[in-house]
C-alpha cells in the first residue's frame, strides 16, 4: 500500500496543500496524511509552540503511516518542505517533494511587487479582494515575534540535514514567490545528494503554490512524479 504525507507550512493549515491531497483522493487508493502542526491550523495558538513541537508531530504522523504502508511519499510545502527534507534523511522515504521550501526566506524584490499590488488595490476600493492581503494580514496581526524565531531556529537547525538528502525529489518554486526566493530551488538542488532529482519553476506561481494560476500544472507534476 502507498502512503503520502503532506505537510504545510508556517503559521498555515492542511488548506495550502489540499489541493494536492484531494487529488490523490479522487485519483488513487493510497492512504493520505496531512497532520495540523501544533499551534496552527483555523483556530491558531502559536505562542508557546516550539519548534521541536512541530518536528515531533511530523515525526509521529510519518511513524504511524509507515505502519502502514509499504511506500511512502513525502511532500513539504514552505517550512513544511524543510520538515519534509529532514525527514528523508531520518526515515525509509520513498520520494520527497519540495514546495516552495522554506531554507530561504522573504524574497525583498518580488515583496515589493506584492505590497505595490496591495497598494494599487487600495486606490481602487479592491484591497478586500486582494488574495495575498487576506491571506496574510491576519498572519501579521496574530504571529507571536517568538513563534517567528522558532520558525527560525527550526530553519538554522534541519537546513544542514538536506546535504543527506538521497531519495528521489522533485522541486517545484513559484517565480512571483514574495516570501522564498525562486532561486532557492536551485540552491536546495546543488544542496541534496539525490541521482535522482530534479527542478520546475512555476513562472506564474506566488509563494501558494499549490492555490496558483499553476496549480493544474503543479498537481500534474508532482502526480507524475509520484506515479512514474
Amino acid at each position: 500500500m502507498v502512503g503520502c504525507m503532506l505537510i504545510h507550512g508556517f503559521t498555515g493549515a492542511p488548506y495550502e496543500v489540499e489541493p494536492l491531497a484531494e487529488y490523490f483522493r479522487s485519483h488513487t487508493n493510497w492512504v493520505i496524511s496531512v497532520p495540523t502542526l501544533p499551534g496552527h491550523g483555523e483556530e491558531e495558538t502559536l505562542r508557546g509552540v516550539s519548534f521541536n513541537q512541530w518536528i515531533d508531530t511530523a515525526e509521529a504522523n510519518l511513524k504511524e503511516l509507515m505502519q502502514k504502508c509499504d511506500t511512502v511519499y513525502v511532500i513539504g510545502f514552505s517550512m513544511g518542505g524543510v520538515l519534509a527534507g529532514y525527514l528523508a534523511t531520518k526515515y525509509q522515504v520513498d520520494k520527497l517533494v519540495l514546495l516552495s521550501a522554506a531554507i530561504h526566506y522573504i524574497h525583498p524584490i518580488q515583496m515589493m511587487k506584492d505590497i505595490g499590488g496591495m497598494i494599487t488595490d487600495l486606490r481602487r476600493g479592491t484591497l478586500l479582494q486582494n488574495e495575498l492581503f487576506s491571506r496574510y494580514s491576519k498572519k501579521l496581526k496574530t504571529t507571536p515575534v517568538l513563534a517567528s524565531i522558532e520558525f527560525r531556529k527550526l530553519v538554522q537547525k534541519l537546513k544542514p540535514s538536506f546535504k543527506r538528502v538521497s531519495v528521489p525529489t522533485i522541486i517545484l518554486q513559484g517565480k512571483l514567490d514574495g516570501m522564498v526566493p525562486y532561486k532557492t530551488a536551485h540552491t536546495i538542488y546543488h544542496l541534496i545528494n539525490s541521482n535522482e532529482k530534479q527542478i520546475c519553476i512555476m513562472e506564474k506561481s506566488k509563494h501558494l503554490i499549490c492555490h496558483g494560476e499553476d496549480q493544474n500544472d503543479v498537481i500534474d507534476k508532482v502526480f507524475h512524479f509520484l506515479t512514474n
